[in-house]
């Protein structure tokens, strides 16, 4: 056996070590979850919080299956560990995971509070995973992808969570389906004998996710002054929504026109 077949036979082992683990952590933290709502409120709440709980867990799992070849240095390099960058994306999952459940759990005493806290962590640590692959030179593929699946998925749930408990209004949703309603589109657009381009740079795309991630993050409070949070929706939801529209424009007809 030669030392490359050695090197990729070795770090196909430690990955899957990493794989095992990363599913045995899951299960343990959606079993602890189920136990604690349980204690806090009933089995019945637990339930209903622990199926979506479930399917974010399945999702995020299928997704860093399907992706795991992409695990390498932008130079092609294999790496043998998902890292601690992906860790620290794999921990906002977690977290967005956890919201995802109280969708079809009414929001009552610390229960309340949770949503906001699991939110707004996986937020807070979303400044955190690029920069730390960044610092540490294992900047790759499979990590973009997997920090824009889990950007994607919280921006799916927070909101879903927020309408279901009256804190935002339902066309808030519409956020929620901006992503799918884009790569829809494109794959329309294709369909229809289009080109589809790449997406331009943006100097507004950034900060009008952050804003969109705090905006929710502070909607979730329990001590948020719910009448100003749904007068402001439509301020912060609008420019947001317009970006979209742009980026498709951007890809799609003016690629076609070059």
């Amino acid at each position: 056996m030669s030392y490359d077949s050695t090197g990729e036979l070795f770090a196909g082992r430690r990955l899957t070590v990493e794989g095992v683990a990363v599913a045995a952590v899951a299960v343990c933290l959606l079993a602890g979850g189920y136990r604690w709502v349980a204690e806090v409120a009933t089995r019945a709440a637990a339930v209903r919080w622990l199926v979506p709980a479930i399917l974010v867990v399945g999702f995020v799992s299928v997704y860093l299956w399907r992706h795991r070849g992409s695990l390498r240095r932008r130079n092609g390099t294999q790496l043998d560990s998902l890292g601690v960058a992906n860790g620290i994306t794999l921990a906002r999952a977690a977290l967005v995971a956890g919201v995802a459940g109280f969708a079809f759990v009414d929001g009552a005493g610390v229960l309340a509070w949770l949503p906001a806290v699991g939110y707004g962590t996986a937020v807070a640590l979303d400044a955190f995973d690029g920069a730390v692959a960044r610092s540490v030179g294992v900047e790759t593929r499979l990590g973009e992808r997997l920090d824009m699946a889990v950007d994607t998925t919280g921006f799916l749930v927070a909101p879903v969570v927020a309408v279901a408990w009256g804190l935002l209004p339902t066309w808030y949703l519409s956020l929620s389906a901006a992503r799918y309603c884009y790569l829809g589109g494109c794959a329309l657009w294709r369909r229809r004998g289009g080109t589809v381009g790449d997406l331009p740079p943006s100097r507004l795309r950034r900060p009008l996710a952050a804003l969109q991630m705090v905006f929710i993050t502070w909607a979730l409070v329990p001590v948020a002054p719910t009448p100003l949070v749904r007068t402001l929706a439509p301020v912060v939801l609008l420019p947001s929504l317009a970006v979209f529209a742009r980026d498709w424009l951007a890809v799609t007809v003016r690629t076609s026109e070059e």
